[in-house]
Parts: C-alpha cells; structure tokens; sequence
C-alpha cells in the first residue's frame, strides 16, 4: 500500500514510497529486500573468514581500529560534543513544545516503563561490565589515567569516578537521543516509515527510497549488529568469570560461546513474544533486579563512604566534562584513544539499534520531555550505579581489602572481586550473573527486533521467522569475534565498534541537520 501521513495540518512530505509490498520469501524472508541480502551477504562473509582466518580476522581488525583512531579520534571528539550541545539547544528552543504524534498524541506506555525499556536497552550489560573495572582501571592506572593523573592518589579517585561518568553520562545518551528523536518525529509526525532511512527525507527526498535509502539502512543494520555483539561478547565474558569465581566452571573460550548460545535460545523465544510479551517484560525485571543488586551493596557495604562518593562523583564530572571533552593536545593518549574513542564508536554503533527502541515507545511526549528525560535521567541512575560499585571498589584498593588492592587482573571478574569482600558473596554474585544474563537477553531481542523492522522497510508487523534469523545472527558475531580475537578477544570486540562507528558518525551529524530543518517546519503549528 501507499505510504499516506495522517492528514493532521503537519504533512509537508508527499512520498510515493510503498510499504508493505510482497517480495519473494524464503522461509517467511524477504530475501529479495535490498537492505537484507546485501545486509545478511556482508555479515556471512564476516562470520566465515573470521572463523576461517582467525588470525589474519584479528589482523584486519585490529589494523582497522589503529587506522581509526589515529586519524579520527578528532571526528568522534567534535561529534560527541556536537550531539550534547545540539540536544541542549533543542531542549532549551521553543521546538521542545513538538509533541511526538502530533497535538493530540498521548503516551502508550507509563513513564517507569517506558525508562526501564530504553534505559534496559541502552546500557545493561555495559553498566554491569564496566561498574567496578572502569573506575578501578582509571585509579590504579591499568591502561592509562584520565589526564594523566597520578594515580591512586584523592584527586586520581575523584577524575576515576568523574571520567567514568564521562562516558556514560550525557555524551552517549544525547547520541542515542539524537537517533530516537529523528526517528519517532519522521515516523510520528511526518508518517513516513519507522526506519534509519526516514532522517534523512528532508536532505534526500525520493531518494531515500531507492539505492542512497539501501546504503543508508543497510550501514544502520551493520553498525547496530556488530555494536549489539561487541556488547554480547563483553556479556559471555562476565558471565563466565561470574560462573568460574561462583561454581568453578572453567573459563574458557568453550564457556563463553556455551553462555552465548544459551541466552541466544532465551532471546529466540522472547523476541518471538515481540514487544509487549517479551521486551517490556524482561525489562521491568531487569530494572527491579538492578534496583535489589544496587541496594544489597549500598546496605551491606560502606553506606556513608557510599553516600559520600555520589557527591565525589557529581563534582568530579562536573568539573572534568571540558577538559575531558577537549580533544586538542591531549597528553593521556593511552586513557584517551583506549577508552574514550572506544567509547563514543560504541555508543555510536548502538545508536541505530537504541534509538529506533526508544523511538517505537516514546510516542506522545513532547520534544522537550522526551530529550530531558533521555538525557538527565539515565545519566542520574548511572552517576549513583557507578558511586555504589565504583566507589565500593577504589575504597577497596584505598584500603587494601581483597584481590583488587593488588590491582586488575581480568576485568570481566573486578565486580565479583569487589563483591567478595562484601557479606553474603554467593548470594550477590548470583545476583549479578542473572542480571547479567538478563540485560544479554533484553540486549538481544530488542536489537532483534529492531534490525527486523530496518530490513522489513520500517514494517513493525515482519515475520517471526525474521526476528528469530537476526536473533541467532547476532549471537553468532559474538563467537566470530571471540573466536577471531583469540586471547585478546576484548581488543577484537573494541577494534570492530570503533570501525562500524566511523560511517556511522558522518551519517548522525547529517540527521541532525535534517531534523532541524523537519522540527522547524513544524513551528509554526505552535505560534
């Protein structure tokens, strides 16, 4: 059928693009699907040489990241900032009075909900990884110090924490904000289609749904993939250290892909529940586990030095979040292109995926409503998440409590050393790998669902059969590059984000000028 904008006094797209036409189906596929083929034909090819050719794999990729950061470490400092300031500006701009579905739109899903599915999506599995190692790492100088500060020293502690934040505060989520907001108000208020290809209407016109359209999804499906199993890889690695510190199953590469496979099987039958059977569900348990995980520790830990931290941290990315986004003779190349080049391609891969999820349960709030609480609220539960762990941890090493006072030997197994020296460590360590093992599975079907409706042309309605196809996919790049990493397949993990990152990076700067120019031709209906 035609693809029609609902006649609301907004409509100032005429588009002849055609949803929900018949391809040629294998298997309920729509193989025939430009965005599919050429998307499902790349990451096949991916898959076999990687475990063909582990290491020439790890040679590509690791070649690829160097190529990357040393000549676009720059690209990816000025976008981030870009993003924060252009989220701000439409926040603070009479545009933040645009409602999402129009004038008369109202909110499908309550405010708790709708938070724990995006916030579910965005971070889960980073937030559990990263919580104690991240902070850790930057204090005892594991692989750099944030501005080359001394390490385990008062001021090394308050830029750990304060640079921790850094990167998992307001930068990644006006990122992801970015991509929700041009996506719900092209899909919502323009009624064109919910797909990557939408955003850029304004620039392209009719264009977009022909070859430049394909391109531009078909890079949206290959960044959110290979960011989705980067996150996956990071998740099988955790978990198994959490399995070998709680039951002493050997990690190994063998435990991993087993962990993989079977939270892939969980994610199969929960991305075949679709939306409200499946996502939202496991994401309101992943917010009331997270919640009980983070409590256990501020109770049963050092309360008051906890208390104290969340203050230490607030002041610490308060004063840092300039020179920490300044990238103009840095000093800390180690800390600078390890960590934070890393971090913004990551979030930057996740973006598609991310954004669309948020975009598809954020209809019926206002511009303003929407970035205010994409922006500031996840940034808040992440500043008191990373005080409760992160704090916990570097007080840990202050005092020379346990195996992190002799600094980080694995980071996929800090949090269950920092949890060791905690009271009742087998139950909180089992915590902590069901939530891990439950952010894997939301990460996973969301993401599913979500590539699914890029290379069904923003259908919402595609078959089951596909959802299940991207499910399995993305499990199976994770071993790809757990596998074509070898011993160091976390490098291999990161090397492979930063790459997808860089295209993708280009293409967001180009949304936000075609959402400017969308937003503002809405105005008027506000004067």
């Amino acid at each position: 059928m035609k693809h029609k904008a609902p006649d609301n006094g907004r409509q100032d797209y005429n588009t002849s693009y055609t949803v929900g036409q018949d391809n040629i189906r294998f298997l309920g596929m729509d193989i025939l699907n430009p965005v599919f083929s050429t998307s499902a034909i790349i990451i096949f090819a991916f898959i076999i040489g990687t475990i063909l050719f582990p290491a020439g794999a790890k040679e590509m990729l690791m070649g690829a990241r160097t190529w990357t950061i040393d000549n676009f470490d720059w690209f990816f400092m000025i976008s981030g900032n870009i993003f924060v300031l252009f989220c701000i500006g439409l926040i603070l701009s009479p545009m933040g009075k645009i409602r999402l579905g129009g004038t008369d739109a109202k909110a499908e899903h309550s405010t708790i909900t709708w938070f724990s599915m995006l916030f579910a999506a965005g971070m889960g599995i980073g937030l559990m990884f990263w919580s104690v190692a991240e902070p850790a790492a930057y204090y005892t100088d594991w692989y750099g110090t944030p501005l080359n500060v001394a390490a385990q020293t008062p001021e090394a502690a308050k830029l750990a924490l304060g640079a921790t934040m850094f990167h998992w505060g307001l930068h990644p989520w006006s990122i992801y904000a970015v991509v929700a907001l041009s996506l719900a108000f092209f899909a919502y208020n323009k009624g064109l289609p919910l797909t990557i290809r939408s955003a850029f209407y304004p620039l392209f016109g009719e264009k977009v749904w022909g070859v430049t359209g394909h391109i531009i999804d078909t890079l949206a499906v290959i960044a959110t993939i290979f960011g989705l199993a980067t996150s996956l890889g990071l998740g099988a690695q955790q978990a198994s250290s959490g399995l070998h510190f709680l039951f002493n199953i050997p990690n190994t590469l063998t435990t991993q892909i087993v962990v993989i496979c079977g939270v892939t099987s969980v994610a199969i039958f929960s991305v075949a529940r679709g939306l409200e059977g499946g996502v939202k569900l496991l994401s309101n348990i992943n917010m009331i586990l997270a919640a009980v995980f983070a409590v256990f520790v501020l109770v049963v830990g050092n309360t008051g030095m906890i208390f104290h931290t969340i203050g230490t941290t607030f002041l610490g990315y308060a004063e840092n979040i300039i020179p920490l986004s300044n990238w103009i003779g840095r000093d800390d190349q180690t800390f600078y292109h390890g960590w934070t080049v890393f971090y913004w391609a990551w979030w930057i891969s996740w973006s598609p995926f991310v954004g669309m999820f948020i975009a598809r349960v954020s209809r019926g709030r206002t511009v303003r409503q929407f970035l205010t609480a994409v922006l500031l609220v996840p940034t808040l539960v992440s500043l008191v998440w990373m005080s409760i762990f992160g704090g916990s941890a570097i007080n840990q090493i202050e005092t020379g409590t346990g195996a992190l006072a002799g600094g980080i030997t694995d980071v996929s197994l800090a949090m269950f050393q920092m949890l060791q020296n905690l009271p009742l460590t087998s139950i909180s360590s089992f915590i902590g790998i069901v939530l891990v093992l439950v952010f894997f599975v939301t990460s996973s079907d969301s993401g599913s669902l979500v590539i699914d409706g890029i290379t069904a042309g923003g259908k919402t309605d595609a078959p089951m059969v596909q959802r299940v196809f991207w499910a399995v996919l993305e499990g199976i790049i994770a071993i790809a590059l757990l596998v074509g990493g070898g011993s160091d397949a976390l490098s291999a993990i990161q090397a492979a984000a930063i790459t997808i990152g860089l295209p993708f990076t280009l293409l967001m700067l180009i949304m936000c000028f075609g959402l400017f120019k969308g937003l503002r031709g809405d105005m008027h209906l506000f004067k």
